[in-house]
């Protein structure tokens, strides 16, 4: 069955790897870029392709909140029903380290947005829907009141705080999801893999991005991952398992989700 699975930060990576493996399976994807220049050059290759690919495309700048309002109600405005969501967009190091609203970026992109897109875009999705948000075998224990904040952290650790708290949040709307609502999963796709942001970060080529790539196919399309909403799988190890501790601090996790959802409120979404 043709799913219609939406893609954030599709234009490299991981993202693009992704796309191309399940256009190759017919399914029908809708790219997000913040560049768009790149994504029409894709749309253009994809063109080529034998048979022709035919890909949707959006720009927006996850670190810019009138950007993701302006993605969600193009969205919406297009009808868009979703099987799947998945949150790949994600930086690690970035020029300045502090959004035109104050807001650490490694934050507002790897854990906020994908919140506020999830939020608005759950309500619209099909029955059996899944959300699949990136996470990472980087996670480090922050106080929820970080995520809203300018901060001076340093990349590492801003980014790894910023997968957890994206993990915590995913686990506990996907434990309290149920069956009539789209399952909710975290995934780590694997570890240094060969992405723009790991060349960036580290220096090195890393692995074969089509690893993670893969996995996240899996997490979209297979039965393996149907009833795994609220749960976090880790590629590193090839299985479902335990993560971050504060992950089930039940205290730490309500006071991120009111944290989440007090700036979703401030910021006049839906």
């Amino acid at each position: 069955m043709t799913k219609t699975i939406l893609i954030t930060g599709a234009t490299d990576g991981i993202g693009l790897a992704t796309a191309r493996t399940l256009l190759e399976l017919g399914h029908r994807v809708i790219l997000h870029g913040r560049n768009a220049d790149k994504l029409t050059a894709l749309k253009a290759e994809f063109a080529t392709q034998s048979p022709p690919q035919q890909p949707t495309t959006y720009t927006a700048d996850l670190s810019v909140i009138h950007d993701i309002k302006g993605f969600i109600n193009e969205l919406k405005q297009a009808g868009t029903e979703l099987d799947v969501l998945i949150n790949n967009a994600g930086v690690f190091v970035v020029p300045e380290q502090t959004t035109s609203e104050g807001i650490d970026v490694r934050f507002m992109v790897n854990t906020i947005a994908p919140y506020l897109l999830t939020q608005a875009l759950l309500p619209d999705m099909k029955p059996g829907a899944r959300v699949i948000n990136l996470s990472s075998a980087a996670q480090s224990s922050l106080m929820p009141q970080e995520i809203t904040a300018s901060s001076s952290l340093s990349d590492n650790a801003a980014y790894a705080k910023s997968k957890l708290a994206l993990t915590m949040w995913s686990m506990q709307l996907g434990a309290a999801s149920g069956r009539a609502l789209p399952a909710i999963i975290a995934v780590n796709p694997k570890s240094f893999l060969g992405s723009k942001m790991v060349e960036q970060a580290y220096g090195v080529a890393g692995g074969n991005v089509q690893e993670g790539a893969d996995v996240l196919v899996r997490a979209a399309l297979s039965e393996e991952f149907a009833q795994a909403s609220g749960q976090y799988f880790d590629n590193d190890l090839g299985r479902f398992a335990r993560a971050h501790d504060d992950a089930y601090d039940e205290q730490k996790v309500a006071e991120l989700i009111q944290v989440l959802e007090t700036f979703r409120q401030h910021h006049g979404f839906a």
